[in-house]
């Protein structure tokens, strides 16, 4: 008999039909769908398959005070349990409110004639993470999808832009211990979606990622850093091969590395199993000492690249203070963690 990933709670939002038709994004639906099904397959992620460890929000039940009553129920569980694994997910549209500087999930009840008082803002949505008291926290955004916001953007009202969660929303939803945040998509890139409609291209990777995708052979359980490393890999070159366009995912953590599930129901993969050819590249133990390090690496990768599109002189000073910081920390780690052979 399987294992069971006990400790794992997961809230999975798929807003799907919203009251303002236009606005409608029935395959965030297919992908909350999708996703329950890998967290509660006991041969896959092998969350308990109940409502009080996993619970789906799609449709007419994405409402405002569902989602908000939903994130209690997981303050709740990580109260009870203090060894929870809480899981956030939400897909859906996302916009920006260029007069307020305040950013909004377009959950299904909210209104477009008054989207700062009718949409989840991203402050009250921080607020309420930040009361779920866990060892281990993470939340994935996939939104500002291609479909449906296409015909929907030019509808928006003057002052919102469709755009991916902003940094400044990330740092806040991260602030406390052992938190990561995983979007789809950075600034105003567009999420895209598989070409036969069946799925997010976000959330069809990140499914093949806690299927193992970037595990090794030994592995028994899936890392934030193997659906960070395999995600960093494939979307971006999904997103080019199918539709000639940038989507680069966003990580940010406050945490050192952490299991997010099982691997094949807890029995892994055979440590005799040999590496696939095209599989992700994993860093070798002289290269990433501890996964602390590994993060910061990447996180301190994914800055430069951004860095890379300003010149010197243009470069925001939010992004370069972001920058010396990261270097900072990277070389702390590579101190600390320097071990005399």
């Amino acid at each position: 008999m399987s294992n069971h990933f006990a400790h794992g709670y997961a809230l999975l939002i798929g807003v799907g039909r919203t009251v303002e038709s236009r606005f409608s994004l029935p395959v965030t639906v297919k992908d909350v769908q999708a996703l329950k099904a890998v967290l509660i397959d006991p041969n896959l992620c092998a969350y308990l398959d109940d409502a009080e460890h996993v619970r789906l929000l799609q449709n007419e039940q994405t409402t405002r005070s569902a989602i908000l009553a939903g994130l209690k129920w997981l303050k709740e569980k990580a109260a009870a349990d203090p060894e929870a694994t809480i899981v956030v997910y939400y897909s859906g549209h996302g916009c920006f409110d260029l007069s307020s500087q305040c950013y909004y999930l377009l959950q299904h009840d909210f209104k477009y004639a008054d989207i700062a008082n009718t949409a989840l803002s991203a402050q009250e949505f921080t607020e309420a993470l930040r009361q779920i008291e866990a060892k281990r926290l993470w939340v994935v955004i996939d939104s500002c999808h291609a479909e449906g916001m296409a015909t929907s953007k030019g509808e928006l009202p003057a002052d919102f832009i469709a755009t991916a969660l902003p940094k400044g929303v990330i740092d806040a939803l991260k602030q406390g211990g052992g938190r990561a945040v995983f979007t789809s998509s950075r600034g105003n890139q567009l999420s895209w979606i598989l070409p036969d409609e069946s799925m997010s291209l976000y959330t069809h990777h990140l499914i093949e990622a806690l299927q193992g995708a970037a595990n090794q052979p030994g592995d028994r359980t899936v890392m934030l850093s193997n659906v960070m490393n395999y995600l960093n890999k494939k979307v971006p070159e999904s997103a080019r091969t199918q539709y000639e366009r940038e989507q680069k995912p966003f990580f940010d953590m406050a945490t050192e590395d952490f299991p997010i599930a099982l691997l094949r129901g807890g029995k892994g993969l055979p440590s005799s199993t040999p590496a696939s050819a095209d599989s992700p590249k994993i860093m070798t133990d002289q290269e990433v000492v501890t996964p602390a390090l590994a993060m910061a690496r990447r996180s301190l990768a994914i800055l430069e690249e951004q860095a890379a599109g300003f010149g010197k002189l243009q470069m925001p000073a939010h992004l370069r203070i972001e920058l010396e910081e990261k270097r900072r920390e990277v070389a702390e780690l590579e101190k600390r963690l320097k071990s005399p052979e």
